[in-house]
């Protein structure tokens, strides 16, 4: 699978990146290099395997997974004490994304 500049281009900017034009260059056949090799795993007959949340360990064995319990938590007034700003009962926190 080819990839043009175009793609890499496009990909990145899914990603909410501004690559230049080094970077493209560099990282193009990189990306291709990923998506040969996801087509080749594409090509894997998978119709016998069961599908799994937990790749190494079942749900049972997995360590990082622990019993829900419930927990004390936080009022309204100590959750906001140390927050730099607040409006209306809640965190207030810059604009992250400008995008038209």
């Amino acid at each position: 699978m080819a990839l043009n500049e175009k793609d890499a281009r496009y990909v990145a900017e899914l990603a909410h990146l501004e690559l230049t034009q080094e970077e493209v260059h560099k990282f193009l056949p990189q990306l291709d290099s990923i998506l040969l090799y996801i087509e080749k795993l594409n090509q894997l007959d998978t119709t016998r395997v069961d599908p799994m949340a937990q790749v190494t360990l079942t749900a049972g064995e997995n360590p990082s997974l622990r019993p829900d319990m419930p927990h004390p938590t936080f009022d309204q007034e100590t959750a906001l004490a140390n927050a730099p700003e607040q409006a209306a009962g809640c965190f207030k926190v810059p604009r992250v994304i400008e995008r038209e």
